[in-house]
């Protein structure tokens, strides 16, 4: 079957010529959802963890992964392979790349709970009521589903454990990349408001040992924190504590900073007022507000920020935003915004202050 999109071009289109490349190019956009769905099989059935010890020829590897069909993990690894996920050799056996390692489930920073997560139908369906959003201006998650993306978190207990899950799997390397590459100070109290299970304030606790933490977050999130587990339990222990509430309302007073990881982009203008309120009426004169997430650069050069977008687009009311949006969204909740500082990552710390 020829799945080629587009038709040729009339012999004298001053593009002719480069009619082949451009469909094919067209034809990667067109087909990625494949990627996606060839990556959610094998990382749902582990398939990584099987070639820690080395190659193995597909038949092999469906064995040990649990009587899958051979041939078709031969194929489905094959794709997975033209993107530098897995590595076919000579003999025909698949091994592990430095990208495929991060998806065995026995390894440090393992990314295999956040691509369970990123893979989820929820993303799938989102974006397939794309077409529809074009026209009316809908989330399309609030079609598909009913109602909003948290309302529906909370509503399904199995939802919420994935994505606190999967953003906490994914968030361990970029929270100890935040906590680098800004200079806290020598002593006082962060406010993580909307933390989650505590990777950032645990990272900045860390590399802090003056500094004492709150965790502020949903209360069956802080439930499940993380502030208490792994190799800096000891050393951070007896220097944080929980707080539940919603950060709409009111949030820990008394902070001298106030941190919010990945929180704006989630919600629309008068949404992100709120919060930024509620932490204006908390937070004393001298403290500060970091809120990290993308900046959106000008152009037309690739940027994650602008598939984040969309993704935010496809799931909430909220959306990636630029230096002047920042600027003033921050102003209009009482902040002036003093400096953004880059990460090694996509996202930036924006440091405002209460004005």
């Amino acid at each position: 079957m020829d799945v080629t999109p587009g038709h040729p071009a009339p012999a004298d289109h001053p593009a002719s010529a480069d009619h082949p490349a451009l469909s094919a190019q067209l034809g990667e956009v067109a087909f990625g959802h494949f990627y996606a769905s060839a990556l959610r099989a094998v990382v749902v059935h582990r398939v990584a963890d099987h070639l820690a010890g080395g190659p193995l020829q597909p038949d092999e590897l469906a064995r040990r992964a649990g009587n899958l069909h051979g041939p078709t993990l031969r194929r489905v690894l094959r794709l997975l392979a033209t993107r530098g996920v897995f590595r076919e050799d000579e003999q025909g056996a698949f091994e592990l790349t430095p990208v495929a390692a991060l998806l065995r489930t026995d390894v440090p920073d393992s990314a295999h709970a956040g691509m369970v997560w990123l893979t989820d139908a929820v993303f799938r369906r989102s974006a397939e009521g794309l077409e529809d959003a074009l026209r009316t201006g809908a989330v399309p998650f609030h079609t598909v589903y009913g109602m909003p993306f948290f309302d529906y978190l909370q509503a399904n207990a199995d939802a919420q454990r994935l994505f606190d899950t999967g953003m906490a799997n994914m968030s361990g390397p970029e929270d100890e990349l935040i906590a680098e590459a800004y200079e806290f100070p020598a002593t006082g109290t962060v406010v993580d408001v909307g933390g989650g299970r505590g990777g950032l304030v645990r990272a900045v606790l860390s590399r802090n040992p003056g500094l004492t933490g709150v965790l502020f977050d949903q209360e069956q999130t802080v439930a499940a924190h993380l502030l208490d587990a792994g190799e800096s339990a000891k050393e951070i222990a007896g220097r944080w504590r929980t707080d539940a509430g919603s950060f709409f309302d009111a949030v820990t007073p008394g902070g001298d900073l106030y941190l919010l990881k990945h929180i704006l982009h989630d919600w629309n203008d008068e949404e992100c007022v709120r919060i930024l309120r509620a932490i204006r009426a908390a937070i004393p004169p001298g403290g500060k507000l970091l809120a990290v997430d993308a900046v959106l650069p000008a152009g037309n050069e690739p940027h994650f920020a602008k598939e984040l977008d969309v993704i935010m687009l496809a799931l909430v009311t909220g959306r990636e935003r630029t230096e002047q949006e920042f600027r003033a969204l921050l102003g209009e909740a009482g902040f002036r915004l003093d400096r953004i500082i880059p990460t090694p990552g996509f996202a930036s710390i924006i440091e405002a202050v209460p004005v």
